[in-house]
């Protein structure tokens, strides 16, 4: 059988990958902070004597998120807050470590815990951030989180703590399966004030429908166009046998 073909096998395995990465996209493009997976896929040199002038093979790397801002609408609502620019709102991980997100719907549980819409804790100076109950909410663009409590006379409100933002550098973070960044080794990421935070607002997904649809037909192009190369090559193959045969 011609080599060729196993070239096309892989990149139909390949265009296959890609779609499932666009269709997972596309599935996402109305979740609150969703950031779109990204795939980089890379040729495979013929190693040997002489120049790397043939490609053996396809070969598609890790996940990687991409990190540009979505569009920001308001909502009014207290517990809502976009982050502005880059930077992380961080929130506490299945396994007890942290992880940023962009998701900012959070929402109070029965507890007195601030929570993500997944249910996640959202970490503040000491931790989780612990809400006792209050009238009045308002979260300030450096983070800070501002109550009046139940049966407080009118006044300025009382900081009760600070979200924790932080700004990772791009290059060292990766996407985890449920949607959360973590820093590529498991490193902690430090604070950083200079994250600005706009409440009562949220950070729409960054997938453009159009054009991750555009990019799924593109892709189920190509992937029947591998597999067309791969039956002309049996083709081509059989051909050759009946040749060898009347021979």
């Amino acid at each position: 059988m011609d080599r060729s073909v196993y070239i096309a096998m892989g990149g139909a395995r390949d265009a296959m990958r890609l779609h499932a990465t666009q269709a997972h996209n596309l599935a996402n493009s109305q979740t609150v902070g969703f950031k779109a997976d990204l795939t980089r896929a890379e040729s495979l040199p013929l190693n040997g004597p002489g120049f790397q002038d043939r490609v053996h093979a396809a070969q598609t790397g890790e996940k990687m998120p991409d990190l540009s801002p979505g569009l920001i609408n308001q909502t009014g609502r207290d517990l809502d807050i976009a982050i502005q620019g880059e930077g992380f709102l961080m929130v506490q991980g299945a396994d007890g470590g942290e992880v940023y997100s962009r998701a900012g719907n959070l929402r109070v549980d029965s507890n007195g815990l601030l929570v993500d819409h997944a249910g996640r804790p959202v970490l503040g100076n000491s931790g989780p951030v612990s809400l006792p109950p209050y009238e009045k909410l308002e979260i300030g663009t450096d983070g800070s989180i501002s109550i009046r409590g139940e049966g407080e006379a009118e006044g300025p409100l009382n900081i009760v703590d600070r979200l924790r933002l932080t700004r990772p550098d791009a290059e060292d973070l990766v996407k985890n399966a449920d949607g959360t960044i973590r820093h590529r080794d498991g490193l902690a990421s430090v604070p950083d004030a200079s994250v600005v935070v706009a409440s009562g607002a949220l950070e729409a997904s960054n997938v453009e429908p159009v054009g991750a649809l555009v990019q799924m037909i593109e892709l189920q192009r190509q992937f029947e166009m591998h597999i067309k190369f791969i039956e002309n090559s049996e083709e081509n193959d059989r051909a050759a046998s009946r040749l060898l045969r009347m021979r």
